[in-house]
């Protein structure tokens, strides 16, 4: 974006979609580096969409989930078991294809998403949805135990 921005700001209106991840928008044990760069994105995509704005300059991000890719093929091949507790994971039960994340990618940057800037949109099968039904007060109807200190 250091080089990019200017650019653009020289010709207005204009689209920005940096690539994150689903680990920029929730925690994972585990993968510390991993979730605070994801978390980076996040933050630089919100901060420079709000920098920006006036100058004609949106800055968006997708936040793909588990795509199906050769690494993720390499990693089933190594653990067989850990494809049906991942899908099983997931609400709408299939991995995301690279293609839906080009699609999102387009739509951020055409004139259809002319009115959004500072978004970063998870594209992954429902799984954020899943988390922040854990974090909500109630659950499938049920009321959560809060604890409070």
């Amino acid at each position: 974006m250091k080089y990019e921005i200017p650019e653009m700001v020289k010709r207005g209106k204009c689209a920005i979609v940096n690539n994150g991840s689903v680990t920029g928008l929730i925690g994972a044990p585990g993968a510390v580096a991993n979730v605070s760069s994801k978390h980076g994105v996040t933050g630089l995509t919100k901060s420079a969409a709000l920098q920006y704005a006036t100058q004609g300059i949106r800055v968006n991000a997708v936040a793909p989930g588990n795509v199906r890719t050769p690494t993720l093929a390499r990693f089933i091949a190594a653990h067989p078991a850990a494809e049906a507790a991942v899908l099983s994971a997931l609400p709408q039960g299939r991995w995301c294809e690279p293609e839906e994340v080009a699609d999102a990618v387009i739509f951020l940057c055409s004139e259809a998403a002319s009115h959004i800037t500072g978004h970063v949109l998870h594209v992954g099968g429902g799984w954020t949805a899943r988390q922040v039904c854990l974090s909500a007060l109630t659950c499938k109807g049920r009321p959560m135990r809060r604890n409070r200190p």
